[in-house]
């Protein structure tokens, strides 16, 4: 968008890369796209895992501030803060952030789960219990590199 890029954008076209994409767009806000080719393992690279510990995008890093931040809906927060754009007065904050975690931690991982079932679910496999234990699996293994040599998810007490 600008040749003074504010923030480097992990990107590729899913929903909720294209949440980050509006919002950097809508705000005015100058930014560097860095392509991520999923099928061919970018998410994995050891540098993006520094920047999205989960192996997701999208992700952002602000090169004012050096600050990284991965999940569509905290990056949302972040830049609507960093902006001063799109945030609702204090009344109305609670209800933002009720639906941005709704749809968050609900419409959107349904509907690509449900798109991902009508789209490669292979017929008479038993495809879907898989999928799911790989992915609980998986998330279990973020969970406990996450706390490899700490007590907390985050800072230094509960």
């Amino acid at each position: 968008m600008s040749d003074t890029p504010e923030v480097d954008f992990y990107y590729a076209p899913t929903p909720n890369g294209w949440k980050i994409a509006i919002f950097l767009e809508e705000a005015e806000l100058p930014y560097r796209t860095h392509l991520m080719r999923l099928s061919e393992g970018d998410q994995f690279d050891p540098g993006f895992l520094k920047i999205s510990p989960n192996a997701k995008m999208p992700a952002i890093v602000d090169r004012g501030t050096g600050t990284s931040v991965f999940e569509s809906g905290a990056i949302l927060i972040y830049l609507a803060e960093k902006t001063g754009r799109f945030l609702p007065g204090p009344e109305h904050r609670l209800e933002m952030l009720q639906w941005l975690f709704w749809q968050a931690a609900n419409q959107g991982p349904l509907a690509g789960q449900l798109s991902h079932f009508v789209n490669y679910a292979p017929e008479g496999q038993d495809y879907g219990r898989d999928r799911y234990r790989g992915e609980y699996e998986r998330n279990l293994a973020v969970l406990e590199t996450r706390l490899d040599g700490r007590d907390w998810m985050v800072g230094d007490a509960y």
